[in-house]
């Protein structure tokens, strides 16, 4: 009987203190990744980062070019010239090869560099846009889709803050 009385009031007290948790706050998603390949600023930003990507990777092609000639020279050179002289030139490549592994190593820092500044500027100019169209339609808590396993398709505001930030950046 003690017993009874005992899980009773232990069972009383668990429904007493347990909280629900509904949340009545407004929260939805967009895709981050769709509005940067979609916004104007997005397409710009993109197009800017692939030309100078291309430059930077023509630039290497034709230093790579250079250095395959030249090292297709010296091995033609091989028999004709002196060994101190073939040596020589060997030297001269292995050289010449390091400083554009090493130029090579500093334009692939520096576009990352200039990649990863763009994407922030790209994001600071978009934030106070998003914040607006959050305070406009009471929005608290705003995620980036690619961190949503499944969502109702109304809490996708993609879309709209797409054409907010077409319409407010240009």
């Amino acid at each position: 009987m003690i017993n009874l009385l005992k899980i009773t009031i232990l069972i009383f007290v668990s429904f007493f203190f347990i909280n629900s948790s509904f949340s009545n706050e407004n929260t939805g998603f967009v895709n981050i990744d769709y509005i940067l390949q979609n916004s104007n600023i997005g397409k710009k930003l993109l197009e800017d980062i692939n030309n100078k990507d291309e430059e930077n990777i023509e630039n290497l092609r034709k230093k790579n070019k250079s250095l395959k000639e030249l090292e297709l020279s010296i091995i033609a050179k091989k028999n004709i010239i002196s060994t101190e002289a073939y040596n020589k030139e060997v030297e001269d490549f292995k050289k010449k090869f390091a400083e554009f592994s090493s130029e090579k190593n500093q334009i692939v820092n520096e576009f990352n560099n200039f990649k990863k500044n763009e994407l922030e500027n790209f994001f600071k100019k978009i934030s106070p846009t998003i914040n607006d169209y959050m305070k406009e339609n009471s929005i608290k808590i705003l995620f980036d889709s690619k961190n949503i396993f499944i969502g109702a398709q109304e809490l996708n505001f993609t879309e709209d803050v797409l054409k907010k930030i077409n319409k407010e950046l240009k």
